[in-house]
């Protein structure tokens, strides 16, 4: 007779959580995303290493993807292949592998509205991107896109830091908690980030959180987990007063369940 799900080898029950994480509960899933700008100055940006305020497509496209590096491809020293996920033209979570071609522009299959991670899948002897990967949405020179750039890689990494998110269609996030880090040793600066979100519909992004911070971390945990309906953009902004180059990072995690459930 097999062991139920919900018990260890023990007989003692599992935590709830290590289920989810374990994938034994039907329609949830767990979900962590942070995000990284190692150079924040005195105009808010985008927790994400690419810098600058991030832009969202606003209808779904087929993106191009290729690297500052001819050793970014099939073969090559640096990455080789990388993996993209977002959302299709309905808000559905999808996937795409792509092989790389060093400077030269690869088109997806998928055309997205929205894209939240990519990483790098294999790689030659060197480990990770050998320069900066990107998924952009127009032409580039020598691999550098001369368009908008929608998620990138940077070099000596192997995959995106963005403090980016937006919800699958179907489904409701219930946040846990927000992670906040910054670096500034200078007197009298410091830096201020916000938590954003944004309804599906509407172009205006509400704050939910906002929080000064010098040289520490600042992490709210939330005794009533905060809950984002589908298609909903997240975000997370800083900026910095008083010092430049300052470094700041941002993180957070939730429950992201079905809204409707199938019968059995």
């Amino acid at each position: 007779m097999g062991t139920p799900s919900s018990m260890t080898r023990t007989g003692k029950h599992e935590p709830w959580e290590l289920q989810v994480s374990r994938e034994q509960i039907a329609f949830h899933q767990s979900i962590y995303k942070f995000g990284y700008n190692g150079d924040v100055n005195g105009i808010e940006e985008t927790i994400w290493s690419q810098g600058g305020i991030y832009s969202y497509l606003t209808s779904a496209a087929q993106l191009y993807v290729s690297s500052s590096s001819t050793a970014d491809t099939n073969g090559g020293t640096g990455a080789n292949s990388v993996k993209i996920i977002g959302l299709d033209a309905n808000y559905n979570e999808v996937e795409e592998d792509i092989t790389l071609t060093g400077q030269t522009q690869k088109i997806t299959q998928t055309s997205w509205i929205r894209v939240y991670r990519m990483y790098v899948t294999l790689a030659g002897s060197g480990g990770a991107a050998a320069g900066t990967i990107y998924l952009a949405n127009a032409g580039a020179t020598a691999g550098v896109p001369t368009g908008t750039v929608y998620s990138s890689i940077l070099l000596g990494a192997g995959q995106t830091e963005m403090a980016i998110y937006t919800v699958p269609a179907g489904y409701t996030l219930y946040l846990d908690d927000i992670n906040f880090t910054a670096a500034i040793s200078q007197a009298n600066s410091y830096c201020q980030v916000r938590f954003i979100l944004r309804d599906f519909g509407t172009n205006v992004f509400r704050e939910q959180l906002r929080i000064v911070l010098q040289s520490n971390t600042f992490i709210d945990k939330f005794n009533y987990p905060l809950r984002i309906p589908e298609k909903t953009d997240i975000e997370a902004r800083g900026i910095s007063v008083g010092s430049a180059n300052n470094p700041i990072s941002a993180s957070w995690q939730g429950l992201l369940i079905k809204n409707e459930i199938p019968p059995a």
